[in-house]
C-alpha cells in the first residue's frame, strides 16, 4: 500500500514566515494554485481513502486534490500541525537569531528542543502520528492500494524521519516545500520511505523555515 503524505498549500503566514501551528489560517490565492497543479500531477492516482488534519489549510488543499474522486475522507484531530502555544504567529527569523529565544532551538538545535509552556514536543508529535497510523492507517493493509494523507510541515517530518530513521538532530534535513508529497510504504505492517518531498510545481516555496 502507497501513503502519499502531503504537506498543505501556501498561506499568508508562510509567506510572511510567522509561525502557524495549530492556528487556523486559510491557504492564500498562491496556495490554490500549488494545490490545484498538485491535483493535476496526481490526478491518475487511484486513490482509495483520504485522511486530513482538521486545520482549513490542510481541508482546503485535500478537498482540491481529492477533485471529483467519489471516496471517504476522514478528519483527524492527531494530524494538526506542532503547537506552539503562545507563540504562534510570531515571526520564526526572530527566534533563529536569538540565543535566548524560548523556540531558538526548535530550529537551531531541535535535538535539545523543550518547549515552552503551552507547546508541543517533538515526542508528542510523533506519539500522536504514529497512534492515528497504528489505528486508521496500518489497518487498511490488503483492502486499500493508495492512501492519501494532507498534513504539516513539523508533522510530516517528524512522521518521515522516524520512519527513515533519521536522528533528532538533523530534524530539518529533508526540505518539505508547500504541497509537497512523500510517499510511503507499507507492507506486512512495516513502514518506509518509498519517495521524499517531491513538488509539482517549478520553484519550491517555503522548503525549510
Amino acid at each position: 500500500m502507497d501513503i502519499y503524505l502531503m504537506r498543505h498549500g501556501e498561506t499568508d503566514w508562510n509567506k510572511s514566515r510567522r509561525l502557524q501551528g495549530q492556528s487556523d489560517i486559510p491557504l492564500n490565492k498562491y496556495g490554490v494554485e500549488l494545490a490545484e497543479k498538485t491535483a493535476a500531477a496526481l490526478r491518475d492516482v487511484p486513490f482509495d481513502m483520504a485522511f486530513s488534519s482538521p486545520l482549513h489549510r490542510a481541508c482546503e488543499t485535500i478537498r482540491i486534490v481529492i477533485g471529483s474522486r467519489r471516496i471517504p475522507l476522514y478528519v483527524d484531530e492527531r494530524l494538526k500541525e506542532i503547537g506552539f502555544g503562545e507563540f504562534e504567529g510570531a515571526c520564526f527569523d526572530r527566534a533563529k537569531e536569538d540565543p535566548q529565544n524560548p523556540l531558538h532551538d526548535f530550529f537551531r538545535r531541535p535535538n535539545q528542543y523543550i518547549p515552552p509552556a503551552g507547546a508541543e514536543s517533538f515526542d508528542q508529535v510523533r506519539s500522536r502520528g504514529f497512534e492515528f497510523f497504528r489505528e486508521k492507517i496500518l489497518p487498511l493493509e490488503g483492502s486499500c492500494r493508495n492512501v492519501l494523507i494532507v498534513a504539516h510541515g513539523a508533522f510530516n517530518r517528524t512522521m518521515i524521519n522516524s520512519i527513515a530513521g533519521i536522528p533528532p538532530e538533523e530534524f530539518w534535513r529533508i526540505g518539505l516545500p508547500n504541497c509537497a508529497v512523500s510517499i510511503l510504504s507499507l507492507e506486512q505492517g512495516s513502514l518506509s520511505v518509498r519517495e521524499e518531498s517531491r513538488i509539482y510545481y517549478a520553484d519550491p516555496v517555503n522548503e525549510r523555515p
